[in-house]
């Protein structure tokens, strides 16, 4: 073993509590940076040293091996460098030496792996000691005193243009590559000849806040590369504006209709035919719900506020785990499913916060096409896997 990449995440976190197993885009954040880690062609093995139980399962499920990180270096004075370096001996005493050490962040939802990989090859090629991830900025910094706001990278008396300025450069925090050898000399990140590797502005966002959490959510559907892909094992489907276009006939007795696709039902179908078991779940009472469950011949739950609750029994009960599950949904009532399984996915006109939440936004309407749609995408996926 030549590199080896390091992830601490610890379960204790003040800005927002267990970020490192909440998703973004439907995988948990430490699942995203073992993803990052283990997509770099030049990273041989994957460690996450933790402190907490449910970040080792999501850990391992993603591809990783798990060093138990101990207490005393899991509280919030503990550095990053003590737990790289715990790892770093307990891998020794394993009788693996890496020569170099990459240092992920599971804060940073969005890691370029290719600039990784650069990172790796500036230290291996002897560019550098130490690479970091950073992004190029050209604004203007002031530090506040007691007489007044002070520039720092800049003479107030003096605006020149964005392009007759030089570019400074600010940490994403995402990675850092270094040499062990000289890692362990100096007991810190930053020592010897320090490089910089650049990555676009899209993925330098780091989450240390909720705010920033919401802001990473919005960026996901944006930023992630497109997957035709649906890996799953079970699909759930909200049925308004899923089923349906949204929109109701009212008759002359006041009985409401809607519109349905063939082509969902046939959808659901070819799932069925295939093993994939599938559930609609919806707050509407309303008969038609459960006439076309019936009618699909699949299962439905219906009439109930708490959708998730639901959800997840329904889940629990079949063996299935929430992240082998897609969930399809359009609109706030179901955000709270988006966030709880693997695989979200919403309709091209669901309610902004429901695309924010999304892993994948069909190309299809819900009421014309989009369960086949899903269907297609999910039965593809089995395929693939089998061939």
């Amino acid at each position: 073993m030549s590199v080896v990449a390091v992830i601490p995440a610890r379960g204790g976190s003040k800005g927002v509590p267990r970020k490192n197993v909440r998703p973004i885009g439907g995988v948990p954040l430490v699942g995203r940076a073992v993803r990052a880690a283990r997509a770099a062609a030049s990273v041989d093995v994957v460690v996450v040293s933790t402190d907490d139980t449910e970040i080792a399962a999501v850990a391992r499920d993603h591809g990783a091996r798990v060093i138990d990180r101990p207490a005393e270096l899991a509280v919030d004075q503990a550095s990053s460098e003590s737990a790289l370096l715990h790892a770093l001996d307990v891998l020794e005493s394993q009788g693996e030496r890496p020569e170099v050490l990459v240092f992920v962040q599971a804060t940073s939802p969005f890691i370029d792996s290719a600039a990784l990989d650069a990172a790796v090859r500036k230290v291996r090629e002897g560019e550098a000691d130490t690479v970091f991830s950073g992004v190029e900025t050209w604004g203007f910094l002031w530090r506040e005193t007691p007489d007044g706001a002070v520039g720092i990278n800049h003479d107030a008396a003096v605006r020149p243009r964005r392009q007759d300025r030089e570019a400074h450069v600010l940490e994403t925090g995402a990675f850092y590559v270094m040499r062990v050898a000289g890692f362990r000399e100096a007991g810190h990140r930053f020592f010897g000849r320090v490089g910089v590797e650049l990555v676009r502005e899209s993925t330098a966002i780091e989450i240390d806040s909720p705010e920033q959490f919401e802001a990473a959510q919005a960026l996901a559907a944006v930023v992630d590369p497109p997957s035709g892909l649906i890996d799953v094992d079970a699909v759930v489907t909200d049925f308004d504006g899923v089923h349906t276009d949204d929109r109701a006939v009212v008759g002359i007795d006041g009985a409401e209709h809607v519109v349905v696709s063939r082509s969902d039902g046939m959808g659901v179908k070819l799932l069925r035919q295939a093993g994939v078991p599938v559930l609609i779940l919806s707050t509407e009472t309303h008969p038609v719900v459960a006439a076309r469950a019936a009618k699909l011949g699949v299962e439905v739950i219906h009439g109930l506020d708490d959708k998730v609750t639901a959800l997840a029994a329904w889940a629990e009960g079949r063996g299935i785990p929430l992240d082998r599950i897609a969930y399809l949904g359009n609109d706030v009532n179901d955000l709270a499913c988006l966030r709880a399984v693997g695989w979200p996915v919403v309709v091209p006109n669901a309610h902004p916060l429901a695309r924010a939440a999304a892993r994948v936004v069909l190309d299809s309407r819900g009421g014309h096409g989009a369960v086949r749609e899903l269907a297609e995408r999910v039965l593809d996926a089995r395929k693939r896997a089998t061939s």
